[in-house]
Order: C-alpha cells, then sequence, then structure tokens
C-alpha cells in the first residue's frame, strides 16, 4: 500500500509539473494573454486530467508571479507594466553584477571549451532567431542559454532566481513584441549577443563578459524607454 501511494505521489508531482510547464509556455506563446481569465475546471478539460494537479500546478505558477488567483474567479495571467519589467531588468543586472564582482576577486579563468559545448549550441540558435526575429524559437533558446551560463559561475538559488526574472521579462515582452508592425521592427528589438557572451568566458576577459552584459541590460532598459515614451 505503501508503494502505491508514493507512486501516485510521483505521478501527480510530475502531472503537475508538466500542466505548469504547459500553461508557462501558452503564456510564453502569447496564446495566453496577460489579464486572461480561466479556471481550474476549464484547465482540466483541456488537458483531459483531474482537477489536483491543475490547481497545484496554478498554485506554482501564481508563486512564480506568472498567475493571479482570485477566490471567487479563478485565476488570471499578471499584467506586468512597465515600471515592473524596468525593476525586473534592474534587479537582474544587480544580481549579476555581484555574481561578476565575486568571480573578478577570485580571478575569471579561461573556461574549458568541453564545458561550454551546450552553452555554446544555445547561444548560436538564440543569436541566430533573433537576427531572424522568430520569437518563438529565440525564447526557449534564450532562456536555456542563460541558465546553462550561470550555472556554471554561481549556485542554484541564485540561478533559480534569475531564471524566474527572465521568465516574468519574457511574459511582460511578447505581447508587445508580436505587436510590432513588421519582422524588421522585432529584429531591432531582440538582443542577439549571446555568442559575444560565451566567447569572453570562454578566454577569460572579465572585461569582455561585462561589456556583453552591460550591453544585454542595457539594450532590455531602452526598449523599456521606448515603451515610456
Amino acid at each position: 500500500m505503501q508503494g502505491n501511494g508514493s507512486s501516485s505521489a510521483v505521478t501527480r508531482n510530475t502531472l503537475r509539473q508538466q500542466i505548469a510547464d504547459a500553461l508557462r509556455d501558452e503564456v510564453l506563446a502569447g496564446r495566453l494573454q496577460p489579464g486572461q481569465e480561466f479556471t481550474v475546471k476549464q484547465i482540466a478539460e483541456q488537458y483531459g486530467v483531474s482537477a489536483t494537479p491543475v490547481r497545484e500546478a496554478l498554485v506554482d505558477l501564481s508563486a512564480q508571479g506568472l498567475l493571479d488567483s482570485d477566490q471567487h474567479r479563478g485565476f488570471r495571467v499578471h499584467e506586468f507594466s512597465v515600471e515592473d519589467y524596468r525593476g525586473m531588468v534592474e534587479a537582474r543586472a544587480l544580481v549579476v553584477d555581484g555574481v561578476l564582482h565575486r568571480a573578478q576577486k577570485r580571478g575569471i579563468t579561461a573556461v574549458p571549451g568541453k564545458a561550454l559545448v551546450s552553452v555554446r549550441r544555445r547561444a548560436e540558435e538564440a543569436a541566430r532567431a533573433a537576427r531572424a526575429g522568430d520569437l518563438d524559437i529565440l525564447i526557449g533558446y534564450d532562456l536555456r542559454f542563460w541558465r546553462e551560463l550561470c550555472a556554471l559561475v554561481a549556485n542554484r538559488y541564485i540561478c533559480d532566481f534569475l531564471h524566474r526574472l527572465r521568465v516574468q521579462t519574457w511574459v511582460f515582452a511578447v505581447p508587445y513584441l508580436r505587436g510590432l508592425r513588421s519582422d524588421e521592427e522585432l529584429r531591432q528589438w531582440l538582443w542577439s549577443g549571446h555568442e559575444e557572451l560565451v566567447d569572453a568566458v570562454t578566454t577569460g576577459d572579465a572585461e569582455g563578459v561585462r561589456a556583453a552584459v552591460d550591453a544585454y541590460d542595457e539594450h532590455a532598459l531602452a526598449w523599456a524607454d521606448r515603451l515610456e515614451r
């Protein structure tokens, strides 16, 4: 009996994570719009599962700041403001600055190419998608790129925090980016410096790493300024 109960818990937790991942992808793809409301029952019927793992998945996404919950109306996709976005970018920059400062104090050294094979592949795909204006491909590779790169230099708590901020910034950005009038305009507002950053990390170029990260943050803040205007 105990074994069956444990198996059921594992299955439910796995399903919970799968549903949370699927819904997050729906938000990142823009298929679930900011402010859009839905209930546990609707999501359970959509995925053909019971209400319990759905409710747990929605609570998880609420804890990540992606959904708002209402006791009477269910859940809705959180609406981030430009000020929220600016705050997330600045918080991300402060944390990364601290990580780089600590790394420089310890002495940044070249990272073996073998350790960066996967990161470089993510960087190449993300940069290619950014230059092509392919938002759907870019988001997935960009998130994986930063997560894997972070894992090389910071502990998992910092990596989890930064990943959460990057997901939130993409959730904010997606509706605006999809509303741009042309592919050319979209390409202008997608950062594509992933490969330059990996090159600097590979050679242990501290100034190059900081320059690439600063360019990334400045690009994001310039976009916030444009939206405010």
